[in-house]
């Protein structure tokens, strides 16, 4: 009987505006099962989330919400001023988003698909915690300006606040470094941008 091969794990990511989300949305349309490790984050620490009774317990209710999930916006000002804290708080928050990840992988895998997408929008951030998990690290890119002008458009911030998060985030050239693929989203149409995802040498079921 010949064994099944292993999936291709791929880890994709990419600055804020940079069209990650739609490059996932393509390459699901092509079979690959794709796993948001924003999403799990966002839901460990929404109301009774997994990670609330810690977060709670190690910094205090003024960071819970009314109806019980972290205030988003209220940690990102502490966390942003408190290197300790942003680790504190990822001490919490990657275990959680680790087992969640890894169980949605082998769902994924059960089911038969042989590609693994990681949506991870910090993966280059994370450092070796991501690159020994994926065979291919996949970076969407695009000039800063464009990203500007995205987020503004989307979602109605100033330009100094996206500026401020995209200096929160690993460089441009920093991705690019780690990349093993990149597609290029600058001035392109949604069809160009298609055609280089179904380029990708991926397994597509």
């Amino acid at each position: 009987m010949t064994p099944t091969p292993s999936p291709l794990r791929i880890g994709l990511t990419g600055g804020i505006g940079s069209g990650k989300s739609t490059v996932a949305q393509l390459l699901q349309a092509r079979g690959a099962a794709v796993i948001d490790a924003d999403a799990i984050a966002r839901n460990v620490t929404a109301a009774h989330g997994a990670a609330m009774p810690a977060i709670t317990r190690t910094f205090g209710a003024e960071f819970i919400t009314p109806d019980g999930a972290l205030d988003r916006e209220r940690m990102r000002a502490h966390v942003f001023s408190q290197p300790e804290a942003k680790q504190a708080l990822e001490a919490i928050i990657h275990p959680l988003v680790s087992q969640e990840t890894q169980q949605q992988a082998q769902a994924a895998i059960s089911k038969g698909h042989r590609t693994l997408v990681f949506d991870v929008p910090l993966l280059v951030e994370a450092g070796e915690r991501w690159r020994p998990q994926v065979d291919r690290i996949l970076v969407v890119d695009c000039l800063e300006e464009t990203q500007i002008q995205r987020v503004i458009a989307r979602n109605g911030l100033s330009r100094e606040a996206v500026q401020r998060i995209i200096s929160a985030q690993a460089s441009r050239v920093q991705k690019l470094t780690a990349a093993d693929w990149v597609i290029y989203n600058d001035g392109i149409s949604l069809d160009t941008l298609e055609n280089q995802v179904n380029w990708l040498p991926i397994q597509a079921d």
